[in-house]
């Protein structure tokens, strides 16, 4: 395969799940206004978004990583079945993507203690990135499984659709699962 017919074979499959990509990145914009509303009731959840919808990136990236791998050296059949490798890496990235989640929450309150800032309680920011934290796990791990493994079967390499689905899941369902997190932790509170 020559480098064009690569850059071309590349570029060809992963513009369209960019412009989906765009398209997710606008609308978790969307939900952010909604969001906004809720900044007076819980201060600092505003410096928490950011930082949560990076480690969605990073966390899930890295299990889309190992699931492109093992596609490619034959580990990893594109289909849900029991395979101690896959299980291994959801389980991992469960655990990850929850465990960071709490850390994000109390690491937000304490850096907001300690500059003075007006902060929510404690148990409101961990409350919210733990809800958030678990559903956006959720919906990530059969997310981009189901998409990886659709596109490996119609022949599409999987290293090309991690980030931009990974990305794309993270933003919307990040920010839906955030605002969710915060109605919930108002009601409770």
């Amino acid at each position: 395969m020559t480098t064009r017919t690569e850059f071309w074979s590349i570029y060809r499959e992963a513009l369209p799940v960019l412009l989906i990509a765009l398209g997710g990145g606008l609308f978790a914009g969307l939900v952010l206004e909604e969001i906004i509303e809720s900044v007076e009731r819980f201060p600092g959840l505003l410096v928490m978004v950011p930082v949560f919808l990076a480690t969605r990136g990073n966390v899930y990236g890295a299990l889309g990583g190992r699931i492109s791998s093992g596609l490619h050296q034959g580990l990893i059949e594109p289909h849900f079945e029991w395979n101690e490798r896959l299980s291994n890496a959801i389980i991992a990235s469960f655990v990850n993507g929850i465990g960071i989640s709490i850390v994000i929450g109390v690491v937000t309150w304490i850096a907001l203690q300690l500059i003075g800032w007006d902060v929510a309680s404690l148990f409101e920011l961990v409350g919210i990135m733990l809800i958030a934290g678990v559903l956006t796990s959720v919906v990530l791990i059969f997310g981009l499984l189901t998409l990886i493994f659709a596109g490996f079967k119609y022949g599409f390499d999987p290293d090309n659709l991690v980030g931009p689905i990974v990305t794309t899941l993270g933003d919307i369902f990040g920010m839906l699962f955030l605002l969710f997190a915060v109605g919930a932790v108002e009601v409770l509170a």
